[in-house]
């Protein structure tokens, strides 16, 4: 089997009275269909991807990407659900809002999009001006949101933020006012944070824009082994387990049932 496949967007339309094609296509416009290929095809795991390659073609302007082939299967079944559900609430963000933008390049333009993979060439999925692929707004509500990491960067000249380094999350940039930046009086570069936050989630599946991100608190975490606070702790636990035989307490959690 071949370990690559081909994804083919064909655009259909006008530049005044000439038929689109590669030599009146403006750069720009190939620069918007190259940013939006990584989010459909690789939505999460963008440090770790195989290779894309790009070629641009006539009939009217075709771009032709080419990569794995397990990616290609995927996106092929993404987008016969996209089609057969009419809707991108189902879609992870990063691709959803890929859909979505060109969708926004179709009615700007009032071009017609042609998605083709090479795993299905019977699949032909369309966006055009009378098209409607967006999110449902009403799945996406304001939440509080905490995060945990380390702050790698703060500032902005004319829009604040601050870049927060997550475990769970990857990198994570949070606007936030640059006056609350300035009232700091430590330098808070490399230290751990943990951020109190709102932002847009999806009340389906928990999912956060990122993109939405704006900094309520810095809430300053600072571990600290505490021994006496410890073996407080410990005699505690030892005056509460006095007259109490842990094999018997243990033997009844288990409802007599030994493992």
């Amino acid at each position: 089997m071949e370990k690559f496949g081909i994804i083919e967007i064909r655009v259909l339309g006008n530049k005044g009275n000439l038929q689109l094609s590669p030599d009146n296509y403006d750069v720009k416009e190939i620069i918007a269909m190259l940013q939006n290929i990584e989010d459909l095809l690789y939505p999460t795991n963008k440090k770790d991807r195989p290779i894309i390659t790009y070629d641009i073609q006539e009939g009217s302007v075709r771009h032709i990407f080419k990569t794995s082939i397990q990616a290609i299967i995927g996106f092929s079944a993404i987008l016969s659900q996209i089609q057969k559900s009419n809707s991108v609430d189902f879609l992870e963000l990063r691709t959803a809002q890929a859909i979505e933008n060109i969708q926004h390049f179709s009615y700007q333009k009032n071009y017609d999009f042609e998605i083709k993979t090479s795993v299905d060439e019977d699949l032909t999925f369309k966006i055009n001006p009378q098209s409607k692929y967006f999110r449902t707004e009403n799945i996406w509500v304001d939440a509080e949101l905490y995060f945990y990491g380390t702050l790698t960067n703060a500032g902005g000249k004319s829009k604040a933020n601050i870049h927060l380094d997550t475990e769970e999350f990857g990198s994570l940039t949070i606007d936030t006012d640059i006056d609350y930046l300035m009232e700091q009086e430590e330098n808070l570069l490399y230290k751990k944070f943990g951020i109190r936050a709102t932002g847009k989630q999806n009340i389906e599946t928990g999912e956060i824009d990122k993109k939405t991100l704006r900094l309520i608190q810095l809430i300053d975490f600072k571990p600290k082994y505490d021994d006496d606070y410890l073996n407080s702790l410990i005699h505690k636990a030892k005056n509460n387990w006095n007259g109490i035989n842990p094999d018997e307490w243990l033997h009844n959690l288990r409802g007599g049932y030994d493992a």
